[in-house]
């Protein structure tokens, strides 16, 4: 028998979590044992100073074009969590009638369990095991949405919860009651999108149509304009950097990563980093290709990080990570990335120290590649998803 698994979205937006979920999904059901639907509690999303819409998002419609029917009750998701009490009754109809269509629900990070919530104290809620799938490592910043995590779990709504690393089961589990089922799915990535550069045409190319001379060292910064992600050090570290490397460039990338952003244009000034070499190009629907331009691709992102796709996006693309100690990150890039203290000194050296022996780096960024697939992660979901169907026709 398929099974019928539905993923409650907040919403389609830039953001790892976004893009690792949809991998699974993508490749759960391009197998034969189970049928994937998403149902995005908003349309569109303003975020990091982005206004981006779900029709547009390349996660969207990567699922569409497999298939994968996505639903959208509407509305605006934004920095805050959507409140329970926010949704009508004809959003609340849909979403029930989509739950009891399921035989499992997966709810990406836990803020859709407010939709939950609602339809339960509607009476509208179908008996469906449920899972949350928790990617950050400091659940105190997801504001609300934790207490309706832990009213979920303590209630008998929330079935189990799959956590990408360790270190987020670790700091979600002081929140969760005793004996509730969690499970830990490390991070992979498809391997076969993520590759190294075929040749020096691809790279020179590019780096070209960024301003990038042949040949100059590369420092990418995958992430989003937010605190957590902390730009300021980046750039910061920039600026200590480019002092003792005149021809190297930086490429920042993710929403809110513009000089239109003014948030952003003024931590470029305060930094006192070369403008003239620091790139920042914002939302970026290339990013293998940016990917493999990269001699480093760096996180210095102050909290929150559980496993971060940009690390192993980019080692299995020839960069090597330099990564501030957060979440697991230090344990995802062992014996082939650099882990450094929050200072921009430290970093900038890490990265000199990359370029100094950037063939060795390669070289071990590139054979930790078989370990980063995303094969074994799909098929971890898999069974947990069999389990939680398991236990529900067990109930029955």
């Amino acid at each position: 028998m398929t099974l019928r698994v539905l993923s409650l979205y907040e919403g389609f937006f830039a953001g790892g979590a976004r893009i690792l979920h949809s991998d699974v999904v993508a490749g759960l059901h391009a197998g034969d044992d189970q049928s994937h639907a998403v149902l995005s509690l908003s349309a569109q999303a303003r975020r990091d100073a982005t206004l981006q819409f779900a029709h547009d998002d390349p996660r969207y419609q990567r699922l569409a074009r497999m298939g994968v029917d996505i639903a959208t009750l509407g509305g605006t998701a934004g920095a805050d969590p959507i409140d329970p009490a926010s949704f009508g009754e004809l959003d609340l109809h849909r979403a029930a009638e989509a739950i009891a269509q399921a035989d499992v629900v997966l709810s990406l990070k836990e803020q859709p369990l407010g939709l939950l919530l609602a339809l339960r104290a509607h009476g509208l809620m179908p008996s469906v095991p449920v899972a949350a799938c928790l990617h950050r490592s400091d659940p105190t910043h997801s504001g609300p949405a934790l207490g309706w995590l832990r009213e979920a779990a303590e209630t008998g709504l929330l079935t189990a919860t799959i956590s990408c690393a360790r270190s987020t089961d670790d700091a979600y589990a002081q929140h969760l009651p005793f004996g509730l089922d969690r499970r830990v799915v490390p991070n992979g990535i498809d391997t076969d999108v993520f590759t190294p550069a075929a040749g020096d045409s691809e790279t020179v190319a590019l780096g070209e149509s960024l301003g990038i001379p042949p040949g100059a060292p590369v420092i990418l910064l995958a992430a989003r304009f937010d605190a957590m992600k902390d730009p300021a050090l980046f750039l910061r570290a920039t600026a200590r950097h480019a002092a003792i490397r005149p021809d190297a460039h930086y490429v920042l990338c993710g929403a809110g990563m513009t000089p239109a952003n003014a948030g952003f244009a003024s931590l470029l000034m305060d930094a006192a980093a070369p403008a003239a070499r620091v790139h920042a190009l914002g939302i970026r629907g290339d990013m293998p290709a940016l990917y493999r331009i990269a001699d480093v691709v760096a996180l210095t992102s102050a909290y929150g990080e559980a496993s971060p796709l940009c690390l192993l996006e980019g080692a299995a693309s020839g960069a090597t990570p330099v990564t501030t100690d957060v979440g697991d990150a230090a344990r995802s890039v062992e014996g082939f990335g650099l882990v450094t203290p929050r200072d921009p000194d430290d970093i900038a050296s890490a990265w000199e120290q990359v370029l100094v022996d950037r063939a060795r780096y390669r070289d071990a960024a590139l054979a930790a590649r078989p370990a980063l697939s995303r094969g074994r992660m799909v098929d971890e979901y898999r069974l947990v998803i069999e389990g939680l169907a398991d236990r529900r026709r067990l109930a029955a």
